[in-house]
């Protein structure tokens, strides 16, 4: 019988965590740049055209419409980069289990 094909042995480059501390610490070392980025591009790419589009092709652009348009490649950064830790995450293990090892 074959043992379920999980994140580590999948061979997903993210490493398994359980706790969103580890999480966040995975986020801010960089693990999910690679992955995500591009998302990030195409999607602020659109989403700045339909939002702001207009204000940048007639020249109104002010510096609230530059930020909204930064927030169009945030946002579907740390969405992605949700998903591509969600991928790796384990179960956390019961705390009586812990002490155990």
């Amino acid at each position: 019988m074959r043992s379920p094909v999980t994140a580590v042995t999948s061979g997903a480059r993210c490493p398994p965590w359980s706790r969103p501390g580890e999480a966040l610490r995975l986020l801010i070392r960089g693990i999910t740049v690679r992955a995500c980025v591009p998302v990030a591009a195409v999607v602020g790419c659109v989403l700045s055209a339909i939002n702001e589009g207009s204000q940048v092709a007639s020249g109104h652009a002010g510096w609230l419409t530059w930020v909204r348009i930064g927030l169009n490649f945030v946002v579907p950064f740390l969405v992605s980069s949700y998903g591509y830790l969600t991928a790796a995450r384990m179960p956390d293990r019961h705390p009586s289990q812990r002490a155990a090892g």
